[in-house]
């Protein structure tokens, strides 16, 4: 009677949801808080120090606290993802549980082995999707972040150019800002030429709907809304192969969505013609 309630889901969901509240989450915050501490107290030694130079105590102190705050810094950067990782896998886990319980409950007997076998799969192909999902995610991000600044330093910089010319024919006496109007525009051709080679804003877009896919994806197979990923038999002998077909069509799925990006990435790769450089004028420094 033991055994089953242990491997019941119910009690399991009930499980992760406290090991989610792990001593991890005290002990993050306790270094955070003695983190803090050591900052505000290195601030302050330093302040010390500053107005009174000649104690060589907060010299001391100072070093002290500044070595404290590095290593707490460090140790919390680490414990803070060891966290996140471990708190992502009890999520993960107790979605994966999520709709055995569903299945068991149209059922009305639950088979303790097989619900534990196929929650350890269900497990296992939510792990893989995430993965792409975050992979996709950083993708989206870092693309996104390069077009963006590329763009905004292209307009500036061109911008900014007929003004430094104005600037150098007004004889200022200042003999570096002759060349800005050739350093900028060449900036400008640079940075223009970079985002012309390669393709940032195709790249975020492609990683944005592959995001969008692979979660729509993913919370379909989590509450069993599609009839790819039901499993809700009348028969016990039939609930294993039913989940484990439930389970390979979702990898199906995930794989189908990502090859697809793959292939696009890829096609658009080998039809891109040579790439053209635009043009800056860029006007040499006129003399003095």
């Amino acid at each position: 009677m033991t055994n089953s309630a242990e491997t019941n889901p119910a009690s399991m969901i009930s499980t992760f949801e406290d090991s989610s509240s792990s001593p991890n989450s005290t002990l993050l915050l306790l270094l955070k808080i003695v983190e803090y501490f050591s900052l505000a107290g290195f601030v302050g030694a330093a302040f010390i120090n500053i107005f009174v130079s000649e104690l060589q105590v907060a010299k001391i102190y100072e070093i002290i606290l500044a070595a404290t705050w590095i290593c707490l810094f460090l140790i919390n950067r680490q414990v803070f993802q060891n966290y996140q990782q471990a708190d992502k896998l009890s999520k993960m886990k107790k979605n994966a549980a999520l709709y055995t319980i569903l299945s068991s409950n149209l059922i009305g007997e639950n088979n303790p082995m097989d619900n534990s076998v196929i929650t350890a799969a269900r497990i296992q192909a939510l792990e893989y999707a995430q993965e792409l999902i975050d992979d996709y995610k950083k993708t989206r991000r870092d693309c996104r972040s390069i077009y963006y600044v590329s763009q905004t330093a292209t307009i500036v910089l061109s911008g900014v150019t007929p003004i430094l010319v104005l600037v150098d024919k007004l004889e200022a006496g200042v003999s570096w800002l002759k060349w800005l109007p050739v350093i900028c525009p060449a900036i400008a051709a640079i940075v223009a030429s970079i985002v012309t080679s390669f393709p940032f804003q195709e790249n975020w877009v492609a990683a944005n709907t592959a995001v969008e896919l692979l979660e729509a994806e993913q919370e379909k197979f989590i509450l069993g809304v599609s009839t790819l990923y039901q499993y809700d038999a009348m028969e016990d002998a039939q609930l294993s192969k039913k989940a484990q077909r439930a389970i390979e069509n979702f990898i199906v799925q995930v794989n189908t969505i990502h090859l697809k990006q793959v292939q696009s990435a890829s096609e658009k790769k080998q039809e891109q013609p040579p790439d053209s450089t635009p043009s800056i004028e860029v006007n040499p420094p006129t003399k003095a």
